[in-house]
């Protein structure tokens, strides 16, 4: 992690970069949504987040990767009223790991859908 000193500090989860000095392998995670592999939809903003989460982890565990092994995540918000949330929703998740991180407020493909969220995993 690296805040270059012409740039604001980093902050709340937020890092400027991240380097990987040697992997041995990257998967990229294609959007995660909140849909349970039973096909529901979880009501509410944080029931969401945490199932998007949860999906993310079990692409990883596929690949014996962990969340501590994300190196950039971005996440789709179909709403600016999500940010305090998704972000208290993500530290809680990741703790002290602070990948490269981008929030899009955007629309969402199924309207169901309060947010998706694409990742990049190295180790």
């Amino acid at each position: 992690m690296i805040t270059p000193g012409q740039v604001v500090p980093d902050g709340g989860g937020y890092v400027h970069s991240y380097e990987i000095t040697a992997p041995a392998r990257v998967v990229h995670v294609s959007g995660q949504i909140p849909v349970t592999a039973d096909g529901t939809v979880p009501e509410g903003f944080a029931a969401q987040c945490r199932q998007v989460w949860a999906n993310v982890a079990a692409v990883l565990a596929h690949h014996d990767m962990v969340l501590a092994d994300l190196v950039k995540v971005t996440t789709f918000l179909s709403d600016r009223a999500y940010r305090a949330e998704n972000s208290a929703i993500r530290r809680e998740i990741l703790g002290d790991h602070s990948p490269a991180l981008t929030v899009i407020i955007t629309g969402i493909y199924d309207e169901a859908w309060l947010l998706e969220i694409e990742a990049i995993a190295a180790r």
